[in-house]
């Protein structure tokens, strides 16, 4: 069921507002029955158009009997009040979940998918469809998206689905490539993305991580000037977050780097900055790209990563308070939740 409600909001949004609140009203009724329109107003705190509106439809449909003694739940309502209830509790459950996380990081916006990706690889695909669905809800034609690279990321790209209402998008990487397997890569996920949505995109051919001497010459360079102003002009950011020491040995960093997070207790990598528990900056790779200080520039920022082993990085990178959106898992954010 949960499968086929993900389909149906895909084409109806609110779809999952509509069916918690009608549930809603058709317990209530049962509950209190009989039971008159205002009173069932005053107890479920809905305005009496809308109770009234919802009364009609679940009365035309046969879910309810209205008499002048008060509404009544007929044995059509009760079965689907029965067929409904464990998926309503579990919808219930992430909505609790999401508020929860959303406070405990002080973000915008939480979407929680279930399960675990760290050993379901379906969950990742479940975190793919996440972002792309929220991501059609917020994008408007002419927009620059930046997106890095990673296993995450290029779930993402694959679940991505033409958007007719965001014509000439620009899709950007938002920082060089790591030397890893093409596909996970910035420039091969952004240009994913923006052929499937008839979008436009720009490559960065840089490598990733730089010496000092090379970053400095190459962003010097009119072409990369040009690419790097788009990236940091971007007003949508999608990225994952990183194991720290995951990440170093993936860029194949030299040991005295990694002996050096080891030893300030780096957790956390985005952007090319390693971070403890506390989101303290204890390591910067020089890269060409998006800096964490860029994204106090964009106006939503969506983090996407999931896994229980997640947690502790996920923690760490929100410290910063760089990012508005997560998208997580279950796992993870119960995780989150134990601290």
């Amino acid at each position: 069921m949960k499968e086929l409600i993900e389909i149906q909001e895909k084409l109806f949004p609110d779809l999952l507002d509509i069916m918690q609140r009608r549930y809603k009203v058709l317990q209530y009724i049962q509950l209190m029955q009989p039971i008159g329109r205002r009173s069932l107003a005053d107890n479920i705190k809905l305005t009496e158009r809308i109770v009234r509106s919802e009364i009609d439809f679940l009365n035309k449909h046969g879910f309810i009997t209205v008499t002048s003694k008060g509404m009544q739940v007929t044995l059509e309502g009760d079965f689907m009040i029965e067929k409904l209830s464990s998926f309503m509790d579990q919808i219930s459950e992430f909505r609790v979940l999401e508020t929860q996380i959303k406070d405990k990081l002080q973000l915008k916006h939480v979407i929680i998918v279930a399960g675990n990706s760290d050993n379901q690889a379906t969950v990742k695909q479940d975190l793919g469809k996440a972002c792309v669905q929220y991501l059609s809800s917020i994008l408007t034609s002419d927009q620059t998206i930046a997106v890095t690279g990673g296993t995450t990321m290029a779930e993402v790209a694959n679940q991505m689905t033409p958007l007719a209402h965001a014509k000439n998008c620009m899709f950007v990487p938002a920082r060089g490539g790591l030397g890893e397997q093409v596909e996970n890569q910035a420039n091969t996920i952004c240009a994913q993305m923006a052929k499937k949505v008839n979008g436009n995109y720009r490559m960065l051919y840089v490598p990733d991580p730089l010496s000092e001497e090379t970053y400095y010459s190459i962003i010097e360079e009119p072409t990369i000037k040009e690419i790097l102003e788009l990236i940091h002009d971007a007003k949508i950011v999608i990225h994952g977050i990183g194991d720290a020491m995951t990440m170093a040995k993936r860029r194949k960093a030299s040991e005295q780097i990694l002996t050096k997070l080891q030893r300030n207790q780096a957790v956390s990598e985005a952007f090319g900055f390693y971070l403890d528990e506390q989101g303290h900056v204890v390591h910067k790779a020089r890269t060409v790209g998006m800096q964490l200080e860029d994204l106090d520039q964009a106006e939503y920022v969506i983090a996407v990563a999931g896994g229980s082993s997640k947690a502790k990085a996920i923690q760490s990178y929100f410290k910063q308070g760089k990012s508005n959106i997560l998208i997580t898992d279950e796992a993870a954010a119960k995780q989150l939740l134990k601290g």
